[in-house]
């Protein structure tokens, strides 16, 4: 009988660590399963943006994204002056010069952000405030008041402009750019010269 007792104990030990062993071989097999590496909240896009990002400023030089930036909102600013130039002039001679910087700096300003995509580089989308005061203070003009002003301006900006793209046509290091530096200095150079003569016709 002793006997007996002694087999059915060790039986029922036996099962027990059999179910002991079973349970932590599920757990750690759960344990594996539902572990997960930690969020990082950084999606693909991103990743890619910020790899873009990378290879846009290994790409451009300081002077590049200067020279960019400075095309751009002086783009703007010439297009939203000769669109004023159309309703605020009084010298016939101004209106023209407005309307060929309306088409001529519509058209640079379309080749840049074509560069600008190319290559992954945001430009900026609005007028620094030196340059929007210049427009408002431009747009409260009327008549001849408006014709000695607006030419004033685009004699100096298109002087300023002029260094500015000899400078990238010379000094950039992207080469697209540097190129469209160069291809629209004879349209600035012309611009210069036809303000110059509308200037001397408000006098």
């Amino acid at each position: 009988m002793k006997k007996s007792m002694l087999v059915l104990l060790s039986a029922v030990a036996m099962m027990a660590c059999k179910k002991k062993e079973t349970t932590t071989v599920n757990q750690s097999a759960d344990s594996s399963t539902v572990s997960a590496p930690a969020e990082s909240g950084m999606t693909v896009s991103d990743s890619v943006k910020m790899s873009n990002e990378h290879d846009v400023n290994n790409l451009l030089s300081d002077q590049d994204r200067k020279f960019a930036e400075n095309a751009s909102r002086g783009g703007m600013m010439e297009v939203m002056m000769g669109k004023l130039a159309a309703t605020n002039a009084g010298n016939a001679a101004v209106k023209a010069l407005g309307e060929m910087m309306v088409n001529d700096h519509t058209k640079a300003n379309e080749e840049l952000k074509k560069w600008a995509s190319g290559v992954g580089y945001t430009l900026p989308t609005d007028l620094d405030d030196k340059k929007q005061k210049k427009y408002d203070e431009l747009k409260t003009k009327k008549g001849m008041e408006f014709d000695k002003m607006y030419t004033d301006l685009m004699v100096d900006d298109h002087e300023e402009d002029i260094k500015d793209f000899k400078k990238q046509a010379s000094d950039g290091s992207e080469s697209a750019l540097k190129s469209f530096a160069s291809n629209t200095l004879p349209t600035l150079e012309h611009h210069l010269m036809e303000a110059k003569k509308a200037k001397e016709a408000v006098k």
